[in-house]
């Protein structure tokens, strides 16, 4: 058992490592990066359990499970309601982080007052000890806890369904079939009592998915991301596009995609080789694909553009765009 939480322990941590490799705008995914944490301070919490001599020791252990567990949900919320076009104010959040303060205030009451745990104690079981506890009156507070935390983002996905808010409303519905997952595992235990705690494990998996979810949609460019020129900035683009820098040709044809369409990396990647008068075979040497890839990444952009040739995608570039 002990070598199990400590394999849980280190792929936690590899996620974290996995978090600074990949994600590019680190800044917008802060939220992110303390949920990889926080799993790993829960794994490692339940690691010492696994590894404890005595009861207060593991109790101490249980604390540091708590002190990653109270902040996951939080973290949870951030990931889903920025996917979903919202965004927290100060005092929101610091509210939020006084809940999750005051919640594992609670739990550090454990070892001198019976409020969350009446009893407990540890059982050696499978090469390593195991945690077992007497809920006391003040136990059902993270029942609640947690439990708010998840109507909040059924009710944040199902809000931006109805208002069309949301940028990424089907890879926030997917993180919260993954965060319902954990807590119907986590209610399972509470009623079929285990040896081993499975949260670890699906703390992991949550992380995990939401962290290659982040991933995959960074390389993505949609319609919402996309600046707006005012009219001022429109008129003088219009003026002189040979001179036009690549980055500003780039951002005023992205005025044409049409809704809820979005642009991969490598569409991005022709588009902008495309603007600069390459031709279709020079495009496939620079990017080592074959003609008839690039043929066919061209096609789906036009579409996504709305044209259906290069002159009509440069004509784009004397267009006003859309309006503030």
């Amino acid at each position: 058992m002990q070598y199990a939480y400590g394999v849980l322990f280190i792929v936690s941590l590899l996620l974290v490592f996995v978090y600074f490799m990949s994600i590019k705008k680190r800044k917008e995914e802060h939220w992110l990066l303390i949920l990889n944490i926080c799993v790993s301070i829960v794994n490692l919490g339940y690691l010492l359990i696994s590894i404890s001599k005595t009861v207060d020791f593991a109790l101490a252990a249980n604390k540091v499970v708590y002190l990653g567990q109270v902040f996951i949900p939080m973290c949870m919320l951030m990931i889903i309601a920025k996917l979903c076009g919202y965004k927290f104010n100060k005092k929101m959040m610091g509210i939020l982080i006084l809940f999750a303060v005051i919640m594992f205030g609670i739990v550090c009451t454990t070892g001198y007052t019976d409020w969350y745990y009446t009893n407990a104690y540890i059982e050696n079981y499978a090469g390593g000890s195991v945690l077992h506890k007497e809920y006391g009156f003040l136990h059902p507070t993270n029942v609640i806890y947690v439990s708010l935390y998840f109507v909040s983002m059924v009710v944040l996905v199902l809000y931006s369904f109805k208002k069309h808010k949301g940028v990424y409303q089907k890879q926030a519905t997917t993180m919260l079939i993954v965060v319902l997952g954990n807590i119907l595992m986590w209610l399972v235990q509470k009623v079929i009592p285990w040896n081993f705690e499975l949260l670890s494990i699906t703390y992991l998996m949550s992380a995990g998915s939401f962290l290659l979810v982040t991933i995959m949609l960074q390389d993505y460019v949609h319609i919402n991301d996309i600046p707006v020129y005012s009219p001022k900035e429109q008129e003088k683009l219009g003026d002189d596009i040979s001179t036009m820098p690549m980055e500003e040709k780039i951002k005023k044809v992205l005025f044409f995609v049409h809704d809820g369409e979005i642009l991969c990396s490598r569409e991005k990647e022709i588009l902008e080789l495309i603007l600069a008068n390459k031709k279709r075979k020079d495009i496939a040497s620079e990017l080592y694909l074959s003609e008839n890839t690039i043929k066919t990444y061209t096609r789906t952009l036009y579409s996504k553009l709305g044209v259906t040739c290069r002159e009509e995608l440069y004509s784009l570039l004397l267009e006003k765009g859309r309006e503030a």
